[in-house]
């Protein structure tokens, strides 16, 4: 019986393709020539995982050729590269634009390899050139300090999706495809990726896509058959059973299966030309014939070998086509002789001699299938969107602003005073369609409605006499699925457009970790300099917390505002408007910004106006503000206290607390501080909004005491705060978890966040207060008794509460 060694390396094979006449429609010339290529992206992608030095191989390996830390994902590559490939052939044949979303994120060495063949990546890194050294430079790069990420990351050409977290390259790629008419998008679906929630409800996006004003997308479901330690479950299902689920879905399911290179690439090659022939005829039917029924668009489903062209075994263990294909096939090639010989044997199989001359060039026939300039897929424009981004076509804010001829005289919807802007902006974007609006089934619940004088929702399916505003070219996305309007607005944004995300604020959290993946990718691209900037992606937050005392405790969450100041501070923006004008310059703000993600919550219940257009401009410009017409300074002394807030509800609190305060006790010195931009609260060093020392010193004084009410939770404000010379005279209400189905007021009582609670903060804080105010302190607690007593009585809150206005 052999050594276990010398066993394993008899059954590393040659897997060069037979390129004999075989049936399809591929020639044996051009035959010849793609699998050229795939070898040659083959063997770049393993040499990545493995080699430091030695990239052409030519001397025998040895132990010090070969990486000290052996990271990065070889199951799914050769897959990736084989759909690379192909595309590079549709793409030249056809002259096409075209992308490509890479789900499995893992098959970075596959993206990567691809790049440096067509020339892309030397392009973008000249010191990465395409010979020898660049090879060299490519291979020690690769998943090594100071080099490059092991997933397809923002550092790769051509990417517009990082793939470290799986579920949301489908959305990606139709969020690419929206208002791109002449784009094809693919997108290679991971066999682990397909088991996640956000993938599955991806599906769906074909009753989105309009054939006619939006691309296409080309699905590519790759089952390689495992995951990292466990089968997957779409390759285990029956064919019959996964071909009937991808139909219910709304697809044609193309199948590609086998582990013959010659019969594959003539298969895929068939599959890959019977799809694009589909679509070409799906469009042609919508845009010169009026066809308006919904398509069954074209995907392909690739079955290949996990790890294929790999060692089929290690140490008497099967890999080629198990789960320990997944990562490193071969861990032990420093220390174990035998697994270096077998490491020597697979590179070898590629014959890296015909795929790349003397200097290290790819040779003619491995390139024959790469298209030219932009349409090489590390070129695309589409995947470094900032290239094709244009101005938004900003109307005036006077046209929608409203007069304050005396503050808190009337009431507005904030959320529906903005949504006569973004109707407009939807108007002005009709034509060059570079706008989208997108929500979970909430558009018009948030007060938005006007958005469709403008465009509809966006529907492909069935139509009925009952509906409303829906249309086929809407640029209105409404799916009950945060994961879709999410990753389609992502994918909208890094392609060059611009979008907003309205969602009620408690429901934001659902994408928590998909607006973390976003937040790291802009961090990085901002560092890339030929990464362009994008548009911003800007949500609105509003049914906030504050206001859903209708629908109770469930909808009840103020925290994605913490999730996301944890995040990057040169990338993330909080904003929180008091009113309608100050939201509306809020809105003028984010929709010009690049690169950011920017967070505003605001209300959609009628609440008071404070400030003009002119005033809230000049606040939002400073982020932070004394506002000295709600509060008692003179001028001649400090304040003895501060009142400051944040947000629209906390704000209404603090002037009725202040207003109680100026009638209570008119010799109090009383300063009200509005916080709009919350980043102001930290420093300069953490923030690059943060305020200066001695301006958050002015503002909120160093030694007297400070009570913050604020939207979210209290402790947010403490530790934006932390490092301040005041911090231990600041005293933050805010919301703690204290919900119900009950009235608006009694909402900001269970919270302690109430006019009258802030008031006895006040007497119990400022020096001497206490015995001077008794009386004060004890008509606030009978109010909070009589409010709770009423409320149980009529439902409604107390008279003195709902029919207040400010009174300065």
């Amino acid at each position: 019986m052999p050594h276990a060694d010398q066993a394993d390396h008899a059954r590393t094979p040659d897997h060069a393709a037979n390129t004999a006449a075989a049936p399809g429609p591929l020639g044996a010339d051009e035959l010849r020539a793609l699998d050229a290529h795939w070898r040659a992206a083959n063997y770049l992608s393993a040499g990545q995982i493995y080699l430091m030095a030695n990239p052409l191989l030519t001397v025998p390996l040895r132990p010090e050729h070969v990486k000290p830390r052996l990271l990065g994902h070889w199951g799914t590559s050769p897959g990736l590269n084989l759909v690379h490939t192909h595309l590079n052939r549709v793409i030249k044949a056809r002259a096409l634009d075209a992308l490509c979303v890479w789900g499995p994120g893992h098959g970075g060495p596959a993206v990567v390899a691809n790049s440096w063949l067509d020339g892309t990546y030397s392009e973008t890194y000249p010191d990465v050139p395409r010979d020898e050294a660049g090879m060299a430079r490519l291979f020690r790069q690769f998943s090594f300090p100071g080099g490059i990420p092991s997933h397809v990351a923002p550092e790769t050409p051509g990417s517009i999706h990082e793939g470290g977290e799986l579920g949301y390259s489908l959305t990606h790629a139709y969020g690419a495809a929206f208002d791109n008419p002449e784009l094809l998008v693919a997108c290679v679906v991971g066999d682990g990726e397909a088991e996640t929630g956000p993938l599955a409800a991806s599906w769906h996006a074909t009753k989105f896509l309009d054939p006619v004003h939006d691309g296409a997308v080309l699905p590519v479901l790759h089952l390689n058959g495992y995951k990292i330690a466990n089968p997957a479950v779409l390759a285990r299902i029956p064919q019959d059973e996964l071909d009937a689920l991808l139909r219910g879905y709304g697809h044609e399911p193309l199948h590609v299966t086998g582990d013959d290179p010659a019969a594959v690439h003539q298969a895929l090659a068939a599959a890959m030309d019977h799809a694009l022939d589909r679509i070409a005829a799906i469009q042609r039917r919508a845009r010169t014939e009026g066809a308006t029924e919904r398509p069954r668009w074209p995907m392909i489903v690739l079955r290949t070998p996990k790890g294929w062209t790999g060692p089929r075994e290690v140490d008497g263990q099967p890999v080629e086509g198990t789960w320990r294909a997944h990562q490193v096939p071969l861990p032990g090639v420093r220390d174990n002789a035998g697994h270096l010989r077998q490491l020597q044997d697979w590179l070898s199989s590629y014959r890296p001699e015909e795929l790349f001359d003397a200097e290290g060039r790819p040779r003619p026939e491995v390139l024959a299938c790469v298209p030219e300039g932009p349409r090489r897929l590390g070129a695309s424009p589409h995947a470094n969107g900032g290239l094709l981004l244009r101005e938004l076509p900003l109307p005036p804010l006077e046209r929608f602003a409203v007069e304050v001829d005396k503050r808190g005289g009337a009431l507005h919807e904030p959320t529906r005073v903005l949504g006569g802007l973004l109707e407009a902006v939807m108007e002005a974007t009709a034509e060059r369609r570079d706008f989208r609006v997108v929500g979970a089934d909430e558009t018009a619940s948030n007060r938005l409605e006007a958005l469709y004088e403008a465009t509809g929702k966006a529907w492909q399916g069935e139509l009925l006499g009952t509906d409303e505003h829906l249309a086929r070219d809407g640029r209105v996305m409404e799916v009950l699925s945060e994961h879709l309007c999410q990753g389609w607005l992502e994918g909208y944004l890094l392609t060059g457009r611009h979008g907003l995300f309205s969602s009620y604020e408690a429901f934001a959290h659902i994408v928590d970790s998909m607006v973390n993946q976003h937040i790291k990718w802009l961090r990085t691209a901002r560092r890339l300099p030929w990464r362009r900037p994008v548009a911003s992606l800007n949500y609105l937050l509003t049914s906030h917390v504050w206001r859903q005392d209708h629908n109770g405790f469930s909808h009840q969450d103020p925290g994605f505002v913490d999730h996301v100041l944890n995040k990057s501070p040169e990338v993330v923006r909080v904003y929180l408007p008091p009113d309608a004008n100050t939201l509306l310059a809020v809105a003028d703000h984010v929709l010009r910004s690049r690169d950011y993600v920017n967070v505003v919550v605001a209300g959609k219940q009628p609440s008071f106006d404070w400030l003009t257009l002119d005033e809230a401009r000049a606040h939002c410009a400073r982020g932070a503000g004394a506002w000295a017409w709600a509060g008692t300074e003179d001028g001649s002394r400090d304040p003895d206290v501060v009142l400051a807030c944040a947000g629209d509800v906390p704000t209404q609190e603090t002037l009725a607390a202040a207003d109680l305060l100026r009638r209570q006790l008119p010799e109090l010195a009383v300063r009200v501080v509005n916080v709009v931009d919350m980043a102001r609260l930290l420093t300069p060093e953490e923030h690059p909004h943060g305020m200066p020392d001695p301006e958050y010193d002015a503002l909120f004084t160093r030694d007297k005491p400070v009570v913050f009410a604020y939207h979210g939770y209290p402790w947010l404000i403490h530790r934006l705060g932390y490092r301040r010379a005041g911090h231990e005279n600041l005293h933050v209400r805010g919301y703690k978890e204290e919900g119900t189905t009950t009235t608006p007021f009694d909402m900001v009582v269970r919270n302690d966040l109430d006019r009258f609670r802030l008031v006895m903060d006040v007497v119990d804080r400022v020096p001497g207060l206490g015995v001077r105010a008794v009386a004060l302190r004890q008509e606030m607690a009978d109010a909070r008794t009589r409010h709770h007593a009423w409320i149980r009585e009529y439902g409604t809150d107390l008279p003195e509460v709902a029919d207040w206005t400010w009174s300065g």
